[in-house]
């Protein structure tokens, strides 16, 4: 039994129907944590069971019977309780983590990832951590301008590294139906480092029409950003990173190709996977 928390996400929903359909060939079950049993449409052989990380409690039903779990946080308040209760239960736990660094014993983290990854460590479970460098759905917040023809923001020559979603679910499956992970710390990206105005191109290729870049001025860029995320440190952390990557490309890895046996998918073919978003 494998149990999938956050379970209708981006990519919780594809590691749900990946394992439902390799459910038949290699014996696994699969259950996934719902907060509305009622309200979700799942595969055919998939349990719902009603559960909310913010309410640890909540996770005992759904926890019973399970040996593997995989585990997205959604930016919820670290809860404990939440791991401990999957190490009472389960034998292994695939974490989707972002690019951080290992804590040193006495270190503060700097972001939930790494003190869940901490937590995940010292648990005594078989874990391995999906370290996704970002994700190509992270451009659907550029589908308002990209409607409207033309896309506003800084730093258009930043190449970034995105990774298909439906990727890090492959990779996601393939750690919890096969062996040898415990311990893996996968670094995740697409095939090649495409700039943000590339991005935009292909996109409105993808969606047949032309959509042109301009960039925004970092001080533009960052009253805009903070008004819209409301946390300036986030923001500035964010133009800092964009701001490297004119310079020095975000980081391509093997990763996916290593444990898929074949590459990531592209960022074009993400783009016409949800060119109807883009519409």
């Amino acid at each position: 039994m494998i149990l999938v928390i956050g379970a209708t996400g981006g990519v919780g929903r594809h590691v749900v129907s990946s394992l439902a359909a390799t459910g038949p060939e290699t014996g696994v079950e699969v259950r996934a944590l719902v907060r509305d049993p009622g309200q979700v449409t799942l595969p055919a052989g998939v349990e719902a069971v009603r559960g909310d990380l913010s309410s640890p409690r909540t996770l005992e039903a759904a926890l019973r019977g399970v040996h593997g779990v995989y585990l997205m946080w959604p930016g919820l308040p670290v809860q404990p309780r939440v791991v401990e209760a999957i190490a009472e239960h389960a034998k292994q736990v695939v974490y989707l983590s972002t690019d951080v660094t290992d804590l040193a014993d006495g270190e503060q983290p700097t972001s939930f990832h790494q003190e869940i990854e901490r937590q995940i460590r010292q648990s005594g479970l078989d874990w391995t951590f999906l370290r996704a460098i970002d994700f190509a759905t992270n451009t659907l917040g550029w589908a308002d301008q990209i409607r409207q023809g033309v896309v506003r923001w800084p730093y258009g020559l930043a190449a970034r590294s995105l990774v298909h979603e439906r990727d890090i679910a492959d990779v996601a499956v393939r750690v919890l139906t096969t062996s040898g992970h415990a311990g893996g710390k996968y670094v995740l990206t697409g095939p090649e480092a495409i700039t943000h105005a590339d991005q935009v191109r292909i996109i409105g290729e993808a969606i047949g029409r032309d959509v042109r870049w301009e960039d925004l001025p970092p001080e533009n860029a960052r009253r805009q950003l903070t008004a819209a995320w409301g946390n300036a440190a986030f923001v500035d952390a964010r133009l800092a990173a964009w701001r490297s990557f004119v310079h020095t490309p975000e980081r391509v890895t093997d990763t996916v190709e290593l444990l898929l046996g074949r590459p990531p998918r592209t960022f074009r073919t993400w783009a016409r996977d949800h060119a109807d978003d883009f519409r």
